[in-house]
């Protein structure tokens, strides 16, 4: 099976899953956890191996009882953490689905993107290079990439081609299709694996408020600067509309997942505010929904 395959079965539907994610410092761990919280796993980054047994117990219990739970573990971790997570993961594997995911990278592309970034690698201390810190860091994770059920190589991924690859694994476990809604300035390009996208550059735009320039179309002021316009919510119903008549047709034709892309100038508020707006309104409805903002990841 290839890392492009189903990362999860779904052949009980009342099981409870537990997805530990671990890898390469800078090779996309905080991404794919982000895409699982998107999808409404129920989240933990940095946990000692020693709490996990107490986490699935606190969040699969009582009115809150959670089927979806996913943790990400990285070096920030104690070296002692590493050498008891396979015998944690055999215990839970009794009660729960265990799986445990490796997101890879390979060297250079790591330091590229650590340089590219400017970003402090966790091992990285005074007097250690990059590139040492790297080696033992893979010193330290090579027992649970041994034992690991998938190993996903990010090394020629980009952000969204990450997000893309969880979800499409994680869409087994939802009913219908998977949707991601995502941003993006039309002054950059359009995202080559879009489905559907849609042009939002004849709206209202917060960009020439001196005030919402510097903001999202995920903060309040530019939320309610763009609900206060008719032609914006107009937009919204027309497109939701178009979506509704629509998606049941790829469903029915056996597609597990859908992207829809949404552009304005800059892709900061207006495709932003849509894309949130989008998202909302199918959660509602339906379990795997994604969002990804291009200009602002």
């Amino acid at each position: 099976m290839t890392q492009y395959e189903g990362l999860i079965s779904n052949d009980d539907p009342n099981a409870i899953h537990l997805v530990v994610l671990t890898g390469m410092s800078g090779g996309g761990k905080t991404v794919a956890l982000r895409a699982l919280e998107d999808l409404e796993f129920y989240c933990v980054d940095n946990l000692p191996s020693a709490l996990l047994p107490q986490l699935v117990e606190a969040a699969t219990r009582g009115d809150s009882h959670r089927r979806r739970i996913a943790v990400g573990v990285d070096v920030r971790n104690r070296d002692e953490d590493f050498r008891h997570m396979p015998k944690v993961l055999s215990a839970l594997a009794a009660t729960v689905q265990v799986h445990l995911i490796f997101i890879d990278c390979n060297d250079t592309v790591l330091i590229k993107r650590y340089s590219e970034t400017r970003r402090r690698h966790p091992l990285a201390l005074r007097g250690v290079s990059l590139a040492d810190a790297i080696a033992e860091e893979r010193r330290l994770l090579r027992p649970l990439m041994a034992i690991a059920e998938r190993v996903i190589d990010s090394s020629d991924l980009n952000v969204h081609q990450l997000r893309r690859l969880i979800a499409t694994g994680y869409a087994q476990t939802t009913s219908g299709l998977t949707l991601m809604f995502q941003s993006f300035a039309f002054r950059r390009g359009l995202p080559l694996d879009s489905d559907f996208v849609f042009d939002a550059r004849c709206l209202p735009n917060p960009h020439w408020e001196p005030t919402l320039r510097p903001l999202s179309g995920k903060d309040g002021p530019v939320r309610e600067f763009l609900e206060r316009q008719p032609v914006v919510g107009e937009y919204f119903d027309d497109t939701a509309r178009w979506l509704d008549a629509w998606l049941p047709r790829f469903e029915a034709d056996d597609r597990s997942y859908v992207t829809i892309s949404i552009g304005c100038t800059g892709g900061r508020h207006r495709s932003v505010y849509l894309v949130e707006k989008l998202a909302a309104h199918y959660r509602t409805t339906r379990e795997g929904v994604l969002t990804f903002h291009r200009e602002l990841e």
